[in-house]
């Protein structure tokens, strides 16, 4: 064992600074998170826990930032309360069940989709308390490298001093690119709008094939919307891999969607309930009209550091507007930290927490560490998309040679038991080695399946540790394990050559 002896004295002058008080105008504390998201409560809970005095300033006056707010935690209530309502409405009566006079209640769908993000708010402040955090409701401002004037969501103004800083103020929505229709979360929506619309639209655009785009256009296509999505590159979800993608886009068709890929929103006059959109091809071509009364603009996230006066205090920002880091997550100022949505990399809130508590870790002098070959995704549509490490497409852009098995759901009994087969899971193994680089599912509960994918690349496993493992009959991890034994060799209940 190697002690870093300078880290270790680093990290203990950095606890405890201040002596715990109740909280007066210019309070000392030893951190301040500013952003009370994913990243930044996480980064303030764990900051306590260690011994920090610590305050988290949050200008949204409840916790959890967009992703609990609105964005992750409303979205999955819809999908799910949406998913539910399709599998009784189609699936019931196939497993014998019936049920007379079937519908949804649209006002109770939206009420446990708030009841759900309001315990879990409530949930956090529960934990600050637990964990000593004070919790400052306002808008933070740098007025120097160590001080944070605070204004007041109930008036007023504060203002803090602290040894280190974290700043976690995540992202905002991104307006359609060129701007040739504006969001006024009436008519043209973005995803805040979108979780929150007044009825059920009878005909959506959806600007946008990424994960929003396409997780709301299934909230509202199963609810019995027209959608229409309209994406600039040639692919659904561009970022993913591409037989993943288009094995997705087959499914969604059945489920009605329209696609329009390689398109782009040139034009569009909005009225008081409906909207035109004017499109064309991005390779040329002639420009076509779609009409909806309800467009969703779902083009990306922009990281939000408005009125923060980074610049001001001289932290260096990126040609994107986000803050530059080093390997420790500290901007040029060294105890000034950055996470999440600010940061390069992707807006993922799983990522903001590891960073949060690795900036913790590195203000503690422990050394903190985020493996970003190892960060998970997740479409939660149904079937859903979970994918961790390279996709087929990058690791033949970098000449890596590769193994790839795969395995269907239609052949996994669970699966077909439950008449749930839509998918797969693809494993691509380095070809010496054997060294699992990147595993991509498509399939029932694949943001839960992809976890065991996740801890064999965090320690380097293969696709054979994986495959000698043994899995539970009969269950859909055996479909993990059977793609894992398709890379190194064959699966038992699935026989196909797989050749590159």
């Amino acid at each position: 064992i190697i002690l870093d002896i300078s880290q270790m004295i680093k990290g203990f002058r950095n606890l405890r600074l201040y002596s715990i008080s109740s909280r007066a105008f210019g309070a000392k504390y030893d951190l301040a998170v500013i952003g009370g998201g994913p990243g930044g409560y996480v980064a303030a809970i764990k900051a306590g826990q260690k011994g920090l005095k610590t305050v988290c300033i949050e200008k949204r006056g409840s916790l959890g930032g967009t992703c609990l707010n609105e964005g992750c935690i409303p979205s999955k209530a819809l999908l799910n309360a949406t998913h539910e309502y399709v599998k009784a409405k189609h699936q019931f009566p196939k497993f014998g069940i019936k049920i007379e006079g079937l519908g949804y209640d649209y006002d109770q769908i939206h009420k446990q989709k708030a009841e759900a993000v309001t315990g879990l708010t409530k949930g956090i402040e529960v934990l600050f308390k637990k964990s000593k955090v004070d919790y400052i409701k306002g808008v933070g401002k740098f007025k120097d490298p160590h001080k944070v004037e605070v204004a007041l969501n109930e008036g007023g103004k504060d203002e803090i001093e602290a040894k280190n800083i974290i700043i976690a103020t995540g992202s905002d929505i991104a307006e359609c690119p060129g701007k040739p229709i504006l969001i006024d979360e009436k008519v043209v929506v973005s995803s805040r709008g979108a979780l929150a619309l007044p009825k059920v639209p009878k005909n959506m655009i959806v600007v946008g094939a990424g994960v929003i785009g396409l997780e709301l256009g299934s909230v509202y296509a199963r609810l019995g919307a027209k959608v229409t999505v309209v994406e600039f590159m040639d692919k659904i979800l561009p970022p993913l891999d591409d037989e993943i993608c288009t094995a997705m886009q087959r499914i969604l068709k059945k489920e009605g969607f329209n696609f329009l890929l390689g398109h782009k929103v040139v034009g569009g006059k909005v009225g008081a309930d409906s909207a035109k959109i004017t499109i064309e091809k991005v390779k040329g071509g002639k420009q076509q009209e779609l009409e909806a009364d309800c467009v969703l603009v779902a083009t990306g996230r922009n990281p939000y550091t408005e009125g923060l006066g980074c610049k001001d205090i001289g932290i260096n920002m990126d040609d994107w507007g986000r803050v530059k880091i080093n390997d420790h997550l500290q901007t040029n100022l060294p105890h000034i930290y950055a996470i999440g949505d600010v940061v390069e990399g992707q807006m993922l809130a799983h990522k903001a927490e590891e960073e949060g508590i690795a900036a913790v870790e590195n203000i503690l002098g422990v050394g903190g560490h985020v493996n970003y070959d190892a960060i998970p995704g997740v479409v939660y549509t149904h079937p859903e998309i979970a994918s961790v490490g390279l996709t087929e497409q990058e690791l033949k852009a970098k000449k890596i040679e590769y193994n790839k098995g795969i395995f269907p759901y239609m052949a996994n009994s669970r699966a077909r038991t439950n008449m749930d087969t839509d998918g797969m899971v693809k494993f691509l193994s380095d070809k010496k080695t054997d060294k699992v680089l990147g595993v991509h599912i498509l399939g029932p509960n694949a943001g839960e399946a992809i976890a065991e994918a996740v801890l064999a690349m965090e320690y380097g496993g293969s696709c054979e540790d994986i495959g000698r493992t043994c899995h539970a009959h009969p269950t859909m991890s055996e479909a993990f394990k059977e793609a894992a034994m398709a890379a190194y060799d064959k699966p038992i209940h699935f026989q196909i050559t797989v050749e590159l």
